[in-house]
């Protein structure tokens, strides 16, 4: 048996339909159904037909990928899709041969696991889930193991949380035999992601948060660590914060939060006098919370470490100075490989 890395869309468009569906879904829309396709050779020709301006490397690195998902995959090979919609990872088992199916490269998957975060896996698996590639097999520090391992709700046998000394070794690719890219991004997201585990940890978390609303006008009232009632922070525009729009928070630091809580809020809310609700889960929230996101888009926002880390970003510079000592970062501008 074998683990894959395979991807749902550049920016996560396909993940929704991969996770209900029980399918495993690639690009190359172009390509025409390649059942019929015999060896690697005829799949890099076929792709330089359909894509005839196509840079030789680029052929023979999507070639591979495809013929990989096609005719390599094995049925009870495991599939790991780091999802881009929401900060966790979904695990799956591939339970069928490639299909061509509306105009569509697809496999059938049973998702084993769709909400496991991400800070279960050492950093060294991390790396690996993020290759800048849509389909690729992961090998290298026993990775099969250990993620069969946290299916079994064990902790990862290996965890290694230590930088790579060459990025070539993230995965392996018999056919392309070209250079592996991983999602820098994901990447620094993952490494802040710690370091805020290190530093704002449980109740901490909420002064984090409130710093980052301070900067975006609100006053604010953070409850003193102990039971709160359902209230963790309020915040108010204006100078007393008396104006609207009127916040009631909830800042859970570990756990995946579900639907139930997201209308204990609501009836806080209520009590409260708070017009729209703010719930931060660093743990994220499952499928069903994710489902009601647009019944709630007039009410209540749900931040999970990604999006917390995004605000982050886009609040630093202006967040207090003890904020930015204890989480020390510099903006840098990189360039970004072209994705086929």
């Amino acid at each position: 048996m074998a683990l894959w890395l395979i991807r749902a869309g550049k920016h996560g468009e396909d993940e929704n339909e991969a996770l209900d569906k029980g399918l495993a879904i690639i690009g190359w829309h172009e390509m025409p159904d390649v059942s019929n396709i015999l060896s690697y050779e005829e799949m890099k020709q076929k792709h330089s037909e359909i894509y005839p301006n196509m840079p030789a490397k680029a052929v023979m690195n999507n070639a591979a990928q495809l013929w990989a998902f096609a005719k390599k995959i094995e049925k009870g090979d495991l599939v790991v899709l780091p999802l881009k919609t929401r900060s966790t990872i979904a695990i799956g088992e591939i339970v069928g041969e490639y299909q061509f199916l509306q105009g569509r490269h697809v496999r059938k998957v049973e998702w084993l696991k769709e909400d496991i975060p991400r800070n279960v896996f050492g950093q060294d698996l991390l790396y690996s889930f993020g290759a800048f590639m849509t389909v690729c097999q992961i090998k290298r520090n026993n990775a099969e193991e250990r993620v069969r391992e946290i299916l079994a709700g064990k902790p990862d046998p290996h965890f290694i949380d230590k930088g790579l000394k060459n990025l070539d070794e993230l995965t392996e690719s018999d056919e392309s035999k070209g250079r592996v890219f991983i999602d820098l991004e994901e990447q620094s997201f993952d490494q802040i992601r710690r370091l805020i585990e290190t530093k704002f940890r449980g109740h901490n978390l909420k002064r984090l948060v409130e710093a980052i609303l301070n900067v975006h006008g609100y006053q604010t009232y953070r409850a003193p660590e102990g039971p709160d009632g359902g209230v963790d922070i309020l915040a108010g525009f204006g100078p007393m914060g008396f104006d609207k729009p009127r916040l009631c928070v909830q800042v859970k630091s570990g756990g995946v939060q579900n639907d139930s809580a997201i209308r204990e809020l609501e009836g806080v809310m209520s009590r409260v006098g708070a017009e729209q609700g703010l719930f931060v889960s660093w743990g994220g929230f499952n499928k069903t919370a994710m489902g009601n996101v647009r019944d709630l888009f007039f009410k209540v926002r749900l931040w999970d470490d990604k999006k917390l880390i995004a605000n982050l970003l886009n609040s630093y510079e202006k967040l207090p100075d003890e904020i930015q000592a204890e989480l020390p970062m510099k903006r840098i501008w990189i360039v970004v490989p072209e994705e086929d």
